[in-house]
C-alpha cells in the first residue's frame, strides 16, 4: 500500500481535483488531463490520486531535471515505499553514426555516469521483484529498447542462509549475471573471493553482500558497507539481479552467436552482388570483433545493436522498454505534457534516420536497426491508465481524454498569477540591472530566459564581471550539475540563472520573484502562447511575484498569454476574497540527487595541473581527469572553439607526462 506522508492537507482546488481523477481511475477511464496551474499543487493532487489507486505508477517528465525535481518530491511524500529515478545515464553521448556526403564515420563516444547507471538498474530491480508500491520517475528515455525483463528476472540469484552451494558453481553463476571478477577496487558490479568469503556489490546498490562459506554450506550471509567491510547486519536471504539489463544465459548465448553469423552472411553475400566489396569486408571484420567478444566476455562494445537477438524477437518486432517491467494494471503520468508528447512522437524517426546510413554502408547489420525507441503508436498500445498533467494542454492530450478535463486554477497557498509588465528592449541591460538589485535586496532570486545559448553564456558573464552571483544553465550542463545549480539558486549561493528552454516548465522555485523574458515578441517555438505562460508560471510560487516582457512589439502571443495570466489571476483574487485567504510564499525543503565524486577530491575538478597538490594523487584519478578532459576537447572541437579546445589538448599533455 501506499502510505503519502504530508504534513499539508489538500486545498483549494486540489480536493475537487484528487476526488474527479481517483474516480476515474477507479471507473477504468483510460485517459484524463489535469490542468493545473504553476503552482497548484499538481505534484501533491497526483500523490494522493497514486495512493487512491494503488496501482504501481510511471511518471515520464521531458527533460532530466524535471524529472529530478519530481523523483525528490515524491520520496518525500512516500518515503516508506519504493520511490526510482530513470533517465539516461550518458552525462556526454556522441552517437555512433556515418555521414555519406563527406564519407565521415563517427564512432560512438560518451561517458556514463556511475551513479545513474545504478538508479536505473535499482528501477528494473525493484520491478522485477515483484513490488507494487513501486514509482518510477523517469525522462523520455523510458521508451528506449533495454534488455527483455523475463531474461532479467530469470537470472535473479537466490541464495538462503544454510543452503548447500558449490562456491566455484557460484562464481560462474555470477560471471554469467555480468558481474566482474576484481582484486583491487571493489566498486559496483563486481565481486571479490578471499578463501571461505565472498563479497557481491550489487550494481544497484549502496550496499555490498558478503557470503561466509563452511565448506559447501551457506554459513552467514551479510550487508555491509562496500568501502570499510563493516557489517550492517545479518540476512538469511539474498536476491541478487543481474549487472546489466542485456543479459542471457549460455545455452541462449549460443543461439545468439550462430544465428549473428547467419545474418552475416547474408549482409556479405548483399554486398558482394552489389560489387561492394569494401562494405563486404568492413562488416565482417566489424561483426567478427563483436562476436568474439561475447564469446569471451557475454557482451561487447554496442552489445544493444543485437538486441533483438538477445531478447528472442523477430525482425521489426518493437523491442523492450522500460514499460515491459511494470505489470499489466499500472498507472502512466505524463508530466508537462505538451512538451513530453511531441518528444516522444520524434524520437523513432530521429534514431531511424541515423541508424539507416550505419547498415546502408555497412557499419552495422540490419539488427541495428532495432535497437531504438518506440514508435508513438507502439507507445499507446502499451499504456492501460493514463494522466497528462500540464498547465497548458496541446489538441492531443484534449483528444485523447475525450472531454475528460480536470481544472486546477486556484493554489491551496493562495498565490496569485504574477503581474505582467512590458518594456521596451531599447536599454533593457540598464533596466535588468536595476530590477536584480532591488530583487536581490529583498532576498529573492531571479530567472532570465533568453533565445540562444551565446546569449544565456555572454550575459552569465556580464554579470558576473559587475559583481553579480549568476550562472547559466542550458542542455550541455551535466545532469547532476543541473539539479546542483538548482539548488545553489534557491540557498542562495547564486542570486540570478540564465536559461534558454530549461526553465520553463515545472522547476519549483518558491525563492524566485522576478522572471525576465528577452525578446519576448520574436515569435516562434520559445515565444509562442505555451511558451510563454509556463515561463510566467516560474514567478507563481512567490507571494511578490512579477513578470518583465522586453519587446518592442505585442505580438498575438504574448497578447494571449497576458490575457489567460490576468483570467486566472481574477479567479484566484475572488477565490481568496470569498474564502478570506492571505497569499503566502511557498516553504518548501531544499533537496538534491547525491552528486557523483568522479575523482578523490571534489576540488580536482577546477584544478589546473599547475596545482601542487595534484603531485599526491593517484593514477586512476589522473586517467578520469584526462577522459574528462578528451571530452570537453571534442565538444569544443565539434562547435568549433578551436582556442579552448587547444587548451584541453595542451592540459592533456601535460597530465600525461605525469602519468608517466
Amino acid at each position: 500500500m501506499f502510505n503519502l506522508i504530508s504534513e499539508y492537507k489538500p486545498t483549494g482546488d486540489q480536493p475537487k481535483a484528487i476526488k474527479l481523477l481517483s474516480s476515474g481511475i477507479n471507473n477504468g477511464e483510460e485517459a484524463q488531463t489535469l490542468l493545473g496551474v504553476t503552482g497548484s499543487g499538481k505534484t501533491f493532487t497526483i500523490a494522493n490520486v497514486i495512493t487512491n489507486s494503488n496501482k504501481p505508477t510511471l511518471v515520464i517528465s521531458h527533460n532530466k531535471t524535471l524529472a529530478a525535481q519530481l523523483y525528490q518530491e515524491f520520496k518525500t511524500f512516500f518515503p516508506n515505499n519504493k520511490v526510482e529515478y530513470f533517465v539516461s545515464y550518458y552525462d556526454y553521448y556522441q552517437p555512433e553514426s556515418y555521414m555519406p556526403t563527406t564519407d565521415t564515420y563517427i564512432a560512438k563516444d560518451l561517458s556514463i555516469n556511475a551513479e545513474i547507471q545504478k538508479l536505473r538498474l535499482s528501477t528494473t530491480s525493484s520491478l522485477a521483484s515483484g513490488r507494487k508500491d513501486v514509482i518510477v520517475v523517469s525522462s523520455v528515455s523510458c521508451i528506449y529498447g533495454i534488455g527483455n525483463p523475463e531474461n532479467f528476472e530469470n537470472n535473479l540469484l537466490i541464495i538462503k542462509k544454510g543452503e548447500k552451494v558449490v562456491q566455484r558453481q557460484l562464481l560462474f553463476s555470477l560471471v554469467d549475471m555480468l558481474y566482474q571478477r576484481t582484486v583491487k577496487k571493489f566498486e559496483r558490479g563486481t565481486f571479490r573471493v578471499q578463501g571461505e568469503v565472498v563479497d557481491i556489490f550489487p550494481a544497484y546498490a549502496d550496499f555490498a553482500y558478503k557470503l561466509i562459506f563452511w565448506g559447501d554450506e551457506i554459513e552467514d550471509i551479510q550487508i555491509i558497507n562496500p568501502h570499510t567491510g563493516t557489517k550492517i547486519s545479518n540476512e538469511t536471504i539474498l536476491k541478487l539481479f543481474p549487472a546489466n539489463l542485456f543479459v542471457t544465459n549460455k545455452e541462449h548465448m549460443k543461439e545468439i552467436i550462430k544465428e549473428i553469423q547467419s545474418d552475416l552472411q547474408e549482409q556479405i553475400k548483399f554486398f558482394c552482388s552489389k560489387g561492394m566489396d569494401i562494405e563486404a569486408n568492413r562488416i565482417k571484420e566489424r561483426t567478427e570483433l563483436d562476436l568474439e567478444m561475447m564469446r569471451e566476455l557475454g557482451f561487447c562494445s554496442g552489445v544493444e545493436n543485437y538486441s533483438r537477438y538477445f531478447d528472442r524477437r523477430n525482425p521489426g518486432q518493437r523491442p523492450f522498454c522500460l514499460i515491459d517491467y511494470f505489470p499489466k494494471d499500472f498507472l502512466m503520468i505524463i508530466d508537462e505534457s505538451h512538451v513530453t508528447m511531441p518528444q516522444i512522437r520524434a524520437m523513432y524517426g530521429g534514431d531511424r534516420a541515423r541508424k539507416l546510413n550505419l547498415v546502408q554502408h555497412a557499419f552495422r547489420l540490419p539488427s541495428a536497426m532495432d535497437n531504438r525507441p518506440l514508435k508513438v503508436e507502439e507507445f499507446e498500445r502499451l499504456i492501460n491508465q493514463i494522466i497528462f498533467v500540464s498547465a497548458t494542454p496541446a489538441i492531443y492530450e484534449l483528444e485523447q481524454s475525450n472531454g475528460v478535463i480536470v481544472e486546477q486554477i486556484i493554489r491551496p497557498t493562495g498565490l496569485l498569477d504574477p503581474k505582467i509588465e512590458v518594456k521596451p528592449s531599447q536599454n533593457q541591460i540598464d533596466d535588468i540591472l536595476e530590477q536584480i538589485n532591488i530583487t536581490i535586496d529583498k532576498k529573492e532570486r531571479i530567472l532570465v530566459t533568453t533565445l540562444t545559448k551565446r546569449m544565456a553564456e555572454e550575459l552569465s558573464k556580464y554579470l558576473r564581471n559587475i559583481g553579480i552571483k549568476c550562472t547559466y544553465i542550458h542542455s550541455e550542463i551535466k545532469t547532476l550539475e543541473r539539479i546542483e545549480i538548482i539548488n545553489e539558486l534557491r540557498e542562495g549561493k547564486i542570486d540570478v540563472l540564465i536559461g534558454v528552454n530549461l526553465l520553463r516548465e515545472g522547476l519549483d522555485l518558491p525563492e524566485v520573484s522576478l522572471v525576465i523574458i528577452l525578446d519576448a515578441d520574436k515569435e516562434g517555438f520559445l515565444r509562442n502562447v505555451k511558451s510563454l505562460i509556463q515561463t510566467i508560471g516560474r514567478a507563481a510560487r512567490n507571494r511578490d511575484g512579477k513578470v518583465i516582457m522586453y519587446a518592442d512589439n505585442i505580438t498575438n502571443s504574448m497578447q494571449e498569454a497576458i490575457d489567460e495570466t490576468s483570467r486566472r489571476r481574477l479567479m484566484q483574487m475572488d477565490y481568496n476574497k470569498k474564502h478570506n485567504i492571505t497569499p503566502k510564499t511557498i516553504i518548501k525543503n531544499i533537496s538534491g540527487v547525491k552528486k557523483v565524486d568522479y575523482y578523490s577530491e571534489d576540488t580536482l575538478k577546477t584544478k589546473k595541473v599547475s596545482d601542487p597538490a595534484l603531485k599526491y594523487i593517484k593514477k586512476e584519478d589522473i586517467k578520469a581527469i584526462i577522459k574528462d578532459l578528451k571530452s570537453q576537447m571534442l565538444k569544443a572541437s565539434k562547435n568549433e572553439d578551436f582556442m579552448n579546445a587547444a587548451k584541453f589538448r595542451d592540459e592533456i599533455e601535460k597530465y600525461k607526462k605525469m602519468l608517466d
